[in-house]
């Protein structure tokens, strides 16, 4: 699984299932997030070194949808807690479930997502509100300042 995290928001605003751990599943995140207008010009990505991240394919998607690359430290766990903090969550309140099938696990993960994690479920890193209201609110912020 590959995600895009807003880290403003905390919102998971892509995300990708796949049999593998090629790049196209870390494109398939990174497009999900742009297509849904999640990201803005020269806005930056956050990666680990992971082969599929540092791809020339990964790359060219990055400067194609005007995204910066920023590549953590080899050896720290800090420069991608974010991600890594999602994935323990993820592995804590649905990882112990057994599906039939892969479609029925990435249903089940991609409904997590989408209706409790950025929804429903609270974040102490952005005041105990929701990835959805900590959104709206710097969306109506900006509006205001408009």
């Amino acid at each position: 699984m590959a995600t895009v995290i807003d880290l403003c928001t905390r919102e998971v605003v892509g995300w990708s299932m796949a049999e593998h751990m090629r790049t196209q599943l870390v494109v398939d995140a990174i497009r999900m997030a742009h297509a849904g207008g999640h990201t803005a010009g020269n806005a930056i990505f956050h990666t680990d070194r992971g082969s599929q991240y540092t791809s020339r394919q990964f790359r060219e998607i990055l400067a194609e949808l005007d995204i910066r690359q920023s590549t953590g430290r080899t050896g720290s766990c800090f420069d991608n807690a974010a991600a890594e903090s999602f994935f323990a969550v993820l592995k804590a309140e649905i990882g112990t479930a057994v599906w039939e099938t892969r479609a029925a696990a990435r249903q089940d993960v991609f409904r997590w997502i989408a209706e409790y994690y950025n929804r429903e479920r609270l974040h102490s890193t952005i005041g105990y509100i929701t990835p959805h209201q900590a959104r709206t609110r710097f969306h109506q912020r900006l509006d205001l300042a408009a």
